[in-house]
């Protein structure tokens, strides 16, 4: 399986220590930014005016979150951000769906807090992990210039640093390297600069609840 931007995203998210994603509606964003950004780097969509264009009229790809972006986008003009956060969870419902017909993603039975029925997914080839992991490292710290990195994994360590991971990259990592961080998301900006639009949303939100400010 040649896996795609959206795919590569959410098994960075992945935790093996505990057989699950974190945060499951961010990780939903990142994978509809993915979506998108993947898009965007195949020319079939653009930035018009900060609204997310349909380019042409080619037909599918074959990949199940890159099509459903495609016919999400094609049924109205709106900006990055609202796309980012559209069906999040059809977007990880189907990332998921393709990497377990894949065989990269394992359905097993499961008990949350040892009494309510669940189902773990597992990754099986952690390796594969540590090489994603190491490709982000690498556009991330790496001896070569932004320019020089293949653009896919320029903008899969622009997503994974816009979604606040600190597994996959650290809070000081990120600081550090801001300008580097910024650089990376470049072929790829109205998609990375959404999710992190979305993602702060969703974190002043969350806080605003917590405290009693705000609403569900």
């Amino acid at each position: 399986m040649a896996e795609s931007l959206p795919a590569k995203a959410y098994l960075l998210a992945y935790r093996a220590d505990r057989r699950r994603v974190p945060d499951r509606q961010r990780v939903g964003y990142l994978v509809r930014a993915a979506a998108l950004a993947e898009l965007l780097l195949r020319d079939r969509l653009a930035d018009r005016g900060g609204v997310a264009a349909l380019i042409g009229t080619s037909g599918v790809t074959g990949d199940l979150v890159l099509d459903d972006t495609l016919t999400m986008v094609s049924d109205g003009s709106r900006n990055w951000v609202h796309w980012v956060r559209k069906d999040h969870s059809r977007a990880l419902h189907l990332v998921e769906t393709q990497l377990a017909e894949a065989g990269v993603l394992v359905l097993e039975p499961g008990r949350a807090l040892g009494i309510m029925p669940l189902q773990r997914r597992v990754v099986r080839n952690e390796a594969h992990l540590s090489d994603l992991r190491a490709v982000v490292d690498d556009a991330l710290h790496g001896p070569l210039a932004v320019p020089d990195l293949p653009a896919t994994d320029a903008v899969l360590t622009a997503l994974l640093a816009a979604t606040e991971f600190r597994h996959v990259i650290s809070r000081s990592a990120r600081r550090r390297n801001q300008p580097r961080v910024d650089a990376l998301a470049l072929q790829a900006a109205p998609a990375v600069d959404a999710l992190q639009t979305a993602v702060r949303r969703l974190r002043t939100a969350r806080v605003a609840i917590a405290t009693g400010g705000g609403h569900t």
